[in-house]
């Protein structure tokens, strides 16, 4: 893609977050209702396709772009990206693990918005040791018949369908060797059992769902082939966490404008505080963090782009820019006083929302092993 059509791009996405989202992204996240018509309005910008191939209806935008878009949705409302990232896994999932007949059946659907796409990994007794997950699929009569329970489901509530990792062999060893990932979708047996309140994130459905021996035809098994589903997992989830990285540094950037536009502002002593070194020092190092995370996720983009091993540098991406996130959001607080603390002023929320970045699409504390075990890897003697 071009660079002048990618600026083009994103440049509407940032205005249209400007003129549509950050006018009423507080209320949404303070009385914690779905977004609807933001979600409507970016489905007809062609977000629920962004990543599909044009030939399937989608806009076929590379990786790189459309996280510069998930930056700027963040930038003023984290939310939001929730509803398309998932949706977009799911969709990669099919279009690079899928069977030909899968592709032309769902691609075209979810590029549309006509199917909503969710990812259904965790489980309310594992997360980060997925190979411990208990939800099984047995065959029966050309089908399978999924039981068990996914927790923190983004979509569960307004989603169709769900890329759901499954045990279709429980006894193998490894454990991996023996899970699969289908497309479940609602239907008889299928119950969307709880809706989780959540510290930030707020106003997007997070949901636990039951599959009580939900039937899924055959055909729906990601590449119709038993034992593929860790690795294909996986891959989708490098491009999760390029995602994360983004969201990071969106919600970064907002905490930063907001804080050095109040910097301005507010005087003491006579004076703006941005005019005191204290606080100078502050702003410099955020925007400084902010710059380093955003060129991480660029770098781990460009490699998924040309279809390159990306797991290290999605890791790193995303580890740094989520803690980076973090500690920006708390000098934005602080540098708000009082006011930071209030819900007043947006800074809160940043505040709130940070911390999703550290857990969501694997734990900060799994990224360090993946980067760990990548460079040993690559240095070894």
């Amino acid at each position: 893609m071009s660079s002048d059509i990618r600026d083009a791009i994103v440049a509407s996405v940032r205005e249209f977050v400007e003129r549509e989202v950050m006018p009423v992204a507080s209320h949404y996240d303070h009385e914690d209702v779905y977004p609807a018509e933001l979600v409507e309005q970016l489905g007809e910008m062609g977000f629920f396709g962004a990543t599909i191939p044009e030939a399937y209806g989608g806009m076929g935008l590379d990786f790189v772009t459309y996280a510069m878009c998930v930056e700027e949705l963040c930038r003023g409302f984290m939310s939001l990206s929730g509803v398309f990232n998932t949706h977009l896994i799911g969709a990669f999932l099919i279009r690079e693990h899928g069977t030909d007949d899968q592709r032309e059946r769902w691609l075209p659907r979810l590029a549309t918005g006509e199917m909503r796409c969710g990812l259904a990994l965790t489980e309310p007794g594992c997360g980060s040791d997925l190979q411990a997950i208990r939800t099984v699929a047995r065959r029966s009569d050309g089908e399978w018949i999924v039981r068990g329970n996914k927790m923190f489901i983004t979509n569960g509530e307004h989603g169709t369908v769900f890329a759901t990792i499954v045990k279709t062999n429980p006894d193998i060893e490894p454990s991996h060797r023996g899970m699969s990932c289908l497309l479940v979708q609602k239907g008889e047996g299928f119950q969307v059992s709880k809706h989780i309140d959540k510290l930030g994130y707020r106003a997007i459905d997070t949901n636990e769902l039951v599959f009580d021996d939900v039937r899924v035809p055959a055909n729906d098994l990601v590449g119709e082939e038993e034992g593929h589903g860790f690795a294909q997992v996986m891959d989708g989830l490098e491009t999760g966490r390029v995602n994360i990285a983004a969201r990071a540094v969106g919600v970064a950037q907002a905490a930063f404008e907001a804080a050095i536009r109040y910097a301005q502002e507010r005087e003491t002593f006579g004076k703006p505080i941005a005019q005191h070194q204290a606080i100078q020092f502050m702003l410099a190092e955020m925007a400084t963090k902010i710059e380093a995370g955003r060129l991480l996720y660029l770098r781990a983009a460009q490699l998924k782009d040309s279809g390159e091993r990306a797991d290290l540098e999605a890791g790193m991406a995303k580890l740094f820019a989520s803690e980076m996130c973090r500690e920006v959001a708390v000098a934005a607080l602080r540098i708000h006083g009082g006011y930071g603390y209030s819900t007043e002023f947006p800074v809160e929320r940043y505040y709130r929302d940070a911390p999703l970045m550290i857990i969501g699409e694997g734990t900060n504390e799994i990224q360090r092993l993946v980067i760990a075990r990548r460079l040993l890897e690559r240095y070894s003697v």
